[in-house]
């Protein structure tokens, strides 16, 4: 959730003052801090229950105080269009006033609204209130989510407005205008629904972890650290590139940042190394969007999904584990395999810094890690964790001359965490109109009832069409957006289907997410793309690729819960065996290269293809038959493979 530029172990992290340049320098720049430390400290003040100066809101209003104060910062943060990105012009100082005074009006009088039944019946200063709300909310949906959620949020938004003349499944309950501006911004069920309250109450602090992680030397040391594990290997620098990443993007929960944080240390390496640019882009871009689904932080849309599952934090990090290992497995697996049939070698000596004194030096980042995995997993304590962690961090930072909390840190931290939030929640309060637009007409209960009526029962078929429109979703908006859309419309329908809700919620996200690496969106393709200087369609193509198991992984999690950590051990241990050799197998087929054999023709290939998917799929015949594949793979390698490279190690 950090976006810092990327830092090398030669080099102090630059810490840019307030004239820095770009949009927020002088009284923006100030605007921004100032907002952003009021946020937090209110949100420290409600999660901690300080009641500093005798001040502790109900939940409604501390919503609205939120909402107010970081939409206010979006518009600071984010232009409203590309000729305003070196400035904040007057009109975004108006609309930050129009998105504080009536959130601050709203929260002071939250009891009475709750009391009086203000969603039903209102003053008037609270419908005119509710009304600029919304507006202000949709221009910041559009600054930060961009038009294509825009035209989402304020379709669904409007559509109880003319739900009654809708035919068949479509039809809803009919609103009038005031009506429904009272029931999105008063209601629970739209800007202060789900979304939004699982940013208040858990989100934030995480941000705070991802910030502190940052601007504390994190990552550095986790560079180090996957630098001296992996950089000696063969493709070392690919391998660093995918484990540290890995371990960025699963703190920080972002696709984008993590890329231009890691990005211009890793990329640069592995062309160097003779990884071609835009291979070297796509192992960056894939291990940054695998970072979203590894625990523990994932991001704000597992937050999400626990709330709207009814379950702990700690049963997403569970469930999540073994698919995102299963894909940073085949990642690690292509790379090596690329490295060995191009006879590529690992990083000069000289440049790979010791284990051992890495480790003594970055301890205490490990020791913040592991305390907030022990406090998610063991304690549940999801509020307080990720605020904990970061006083370890913030407190080693007292001890490292390179990152001593100064000044100008400071507001560094501050700045970072207010342009997260703030970018959550104007996103999130637009989706909340989808949300509430959806909840109050009824439409989408119908619309999974149709369905899987209309699939006939059949689950493949809406696998199929859940993976589909999860995908084409995902490249018009945001991973949360198409997840929350989906997990109203969609999931219902999966889990009456007979499977398993967790798993259907994991599918719809999974799915959601490949827009990042497949063309023609493929937005951190794209992103890492610019890092290498490599052509963007090519690096999306390679991308598609390396993190080809994104594609399959959903499916089978869901028809397998064992995938997932869900049911007998046994069969978890089983089903986690025959996953890893399948997707070594499958790995080898699309690079070429088989262990103990060497480069492969397509027989091969096409045989350790075959191997893989029979492996992959939950049967015991399936995975005996994948065994058989493979001892007649090896046994007739010199028949079909005469012109093999040998192997000198493994």
């Amino acid at each position: 959730m950090t976006s810092s530029p990327g830092t090398s172990a030669q080099t102090s992290p630059p810490v840019p003052g307030e004239t820095s340049g770009g949009r927020l320098h002088g009284a923006g720049y100030w605007g921004v801090l100032i907002l952003g430390s009021l946020g937090l400290l209110m949100a420290i003040n409600q999660t901690f229950n300080l009641e500093i100066l005798g001040f502790k809101p109900l939940g409604n209003s501390y919503l609205y105080y939120l909402i107010g104060i970081f939409l206010a910062a979006a518009f600071l943060c984010f232009p409203a269009w590309s000729g305003a990105r070196h400035k904040v012009p007057w009109y975004d100082w108006v609309l930050g006033l129009m998105a504080l005074v009536p959130c601050g009006y709203l929260g002071f009088y939250g009891l009475i609204m709750i009391q009086e039944g203000w969603e039903f019946e209102a003053p008037l200063a609270a419908t005119i209130s509710s009304a600029v709300l919304l507006v202000v909310i949709l221009e910041g949906v559009r600054r930060c989510g961009g038009w294509p959620l825009l035209f989402v949020s304020l379709f669904f938004g409007t559509y109880p407005l003319y739900a009654g003349s809708m035919p068949g499944f479509l039809w809803g309950n009919e609103y009038t205008l005031t009506e429904i501006i009272r029931a999105h911004v008063i209601g629970v069920e739209s800007v202060i629904g789900i979304p939004m309250q699982v940013v208040a109450q858990l989100v934030i602090g995480f941000v705070v972890f991802g910030a502190a992680l940052t601007i504390t030397g994190g990552g550095e040391f986790f560079m180090k650290f996957a630098t001296a594990l992996m950089g000696r290997s063969r493709g070392g620098p690919a391998k660093v590139s995918v484990l540290s990443s890995g371990i960025l993007g699963s703190l920080s929960g972002s696709v984008i940042s993590n890329i231009l944080t890691t990005g211009p240390i890793t990329i640069p390496t592995m062309k160097k190394s003779g990884y071609p640019a835009h291979y070297a882009a796509a192992v960056e871009a894939c291990a940054s969007t695998g970072g979203t689904l590894m625990p523990p932080v994932m991001g704000a849309v597992a937050f999400i999904m626990a709330s709207f599952l009814g379950v702990a934090y700690a049963e997403i990090m569970i469930a999540a584990f073994l698919p995102a290992l299963l894909f940073y497995l085949a990642l690690l697996f292509q790379v090596d395999n690329y490295a060995a049939k191009q006879g590529l070698k690992g990083l000069p000596d000289d440049e790979i810094p010791g284990l051992i004194e890495t480790l003594k030096d970055g301890w205490p980042y490990l020791f913040a890690l592991i305390m907030l995995i022990y406090m998610l997993l063991v304690m549940r304590l999801e509020a307080y964790a990720p605020y904990y962690a970061s006083l370890v961090l913030l407190g080693v930072s007292l001890f490292k001359k390179k990152y001593r909390m100064d000044v100008s840190r400071a507001k560094l931290f501050i700045r970072d965490l207010t342009t997260n939030v703030a970018n959550l929640v104007a996103i999130l309060a637009g989706i909340g109109l989808v949300v509430g637009g959806l909840s109050y007409t009824g439409v989408a209960g119908a619309f999974s009832r149709e369905l899987l009526l209309y699939a006939g029962g059949s689950i493949p078929l809406m696998l199929a069409a859940g993976a589909v429109t999860s995908f084409i979703l995902g490249m018009g908006m945001t991973v949360s957006a198409c997840y929350i859309f989906l997990s109203i419309l969609l999931a219902p329908a999966l889990v009456n289907a007979g499977l398993n809700p967790l798993a259907s919620h994991l599918f719809i996200l999974y799915w959601g997410m490949l827009s990042y690496i497949t063309p023609p969106v493929s937005l951190a393709a794209i992103t890492a793309a610019g890092v290498a200087g490599a052509n963007a369609t090519k690096t999306g193509l390679y991308s598609m690729r390396l993190g080809g198991i994104l594609f399959v992984l959903p499916f089978l999690f869901v028809v397998n819960p064992s995938l997932i950590m869900q049911g007998d051990i046994t069969r978890i241990l089983i089903s986690t065996v025959t996953a890893i050799t399948a997707i070594w197998l499958i790995a080898s087929a699309m690079e070429g290269y088989l262990y103990r054999v060497g480069i492969i023709a397509w027989p091969l290939r096409v045989m350790a293809l075959i191997a893989g998917g029979l492996m992959i799929y939950p049967d015991l015949v399936t995975e005996l038959a994948g065994l058989g594949v493979i001892v007649v793979m090896y046994a007739a390698k010199g028949l079909l493979n005469r012109n093999a490279t040998p192997v000198l190690h493994r």
